[in-house]
């Protein structure tokens, strides 16, 4: 994704631009890459997320009752939504899809299926590492059939694997959950509804006055506005009431979502100067073909500060009010961006004349 600037303190507004001089952010554009990126290494290294934990294996034997996190995972079916509320995910339990939940459930696998001795009796629980791999072969392929094809790999929902515990494993369960959840660089967020249903969306929006913490100068998971954070949302546009039929042009997307942006901004801070007097730039990203086929027709507005060295600099309070950025005042721009000369000699009028009789 390209992530586009439109920044009101650079100068003066470029003529039919929505009253703000806009500018490719060709240095900021890595920024969501770089989170989206994160976010997908936070979900790979950390696979137990979704899954049991590995790392503790409970007595299990052949005939028991199963445990009741066991019980409730085998019953899973495609099209079930799934929650839990304990580390360990032993509370595990199906909900409707209309309540919160942490797992939509896309396909069921049963790797016993499968040719060979990897998924025997007797082998052991797969590491995280091998989960990863097991969700990339399997899991992908899973949600695009469950949804039509019509997954957005950009929006706010990401596909992982749900495992059986060491101990259901060990009892010989080897059946696979493949389905979506929330993306987010360090917890997966609740949801409600079903990504089936298209009324659902998966543009990956917040809600207004929304605050992005940050790490390493990038955008991360929500956040008190009161914490250090790289962006807040400012508004949200709906390309879809303004496009129709094919996926829009970048630069027509561009066009649209910085004027709506540059709107949107002065009425959540009451002003169209107040960007320009705290020294912030407004930031947008366009949507992909993908998404726009995908049915995401949404794009939040980001109001942050450019880093001096690439990312974002951190911000402490909501735009509406006071903030500091890295720790300082902003220090309102001069109202012009040249200074006015002082007059030259004899450039003042001349007095009156006499006039003849």
């Amino acid at each position: 994704m390209s992530k586009k600037q439109s920044n009101p303190a650079q100068g003066p507004a470029a003529p039919g631009r929505g009253g703000a001089l806009h500018v490719s952010a060709s240095k900021l554009r890595w920024g969501l890459l770089i989170a989206a990126l994160g976010a997908i290494l936070a979900a790979t290294v950390t696979m137990a997320v979704t899954g049991f934990d590995t790392d503790k294996v409970e007595a299990h034997q052949p005939g028991a009752e199963p445990v009741v996190r066991d019980k409730e995972f085998s019953k899973a079916a495609q099209g079930d939504c799934l929650t839990w509320s304990k580390p360990d995910r032993s509370d595990l339990v199906k909900v409707n899809c209309g309540d919160k939940h942490l797992f939509e459930v896309a396909g069921v696998i049963d790797l016993s299926a499968y040719p060979g001795r990897e998924f025997a009796t007797g082998t052991r629980h797969p590491d995280s590492l091998r989960m990863t791999e097991l969700r990339d072969e399997h899991c992908v392929t899973a949600v695009q059939k469950y949804l039509g094809g019509r997954f957005d790999p950009r929006g706010k929902y990401m596909v992982n694997v749900m495992s059986p515990s060491p101990a259901g494993w060990g009892n010989g369960d080897r059946t696979l959950r493949c389905g979506v959840q929330v993306g987010g660089t360090a917890s997966s967020p609740a949801t409600t509804g079903s990504i089936a249903d298209p009324a659902t969306g998966q543009s990956k929006v917040h809600a207004v006055g929304t605050c992005l913490g940050i790490n390493q100068n990038l955008p991360t998971d929500p956040i008190d506005c009161a914490q250090p954070h790289s962006v807040e949302i400012v508004g949200t546009v709906d390309l879809g009431n303004h496009f129709t039929g094919g996926p829009p042009s970048e630069a027509d997307q561009d066009k649209y979502v910085e004027a709506e942006c540059n709107r949107l901004s002065s009425e959540y801070l009451g002003s169209p100067d107040a960007i320009r007097n705290k020294t912030l730039t407004m930031f947008f990203d366009v949507l992909e073909p993908t998404s726009w086929l995908a049915g995401s027709d949404q794009l939040d507005c980001w109001l942050g500060k450019g880093a001096d060295r690439e990312g974002f600099a951190p911000i402490v309070g909501s735009a509406r009010g006071e903030i500091l950025i890295d720790g300082q005042a902003p220090v309102p721009p001069p109202n012009s961006g040249r200074s006015t000369p002082a007059p030259l000699p004899g450039a003042a009028p001349l007095p009156p004349q006499p006039q003849p009789r």
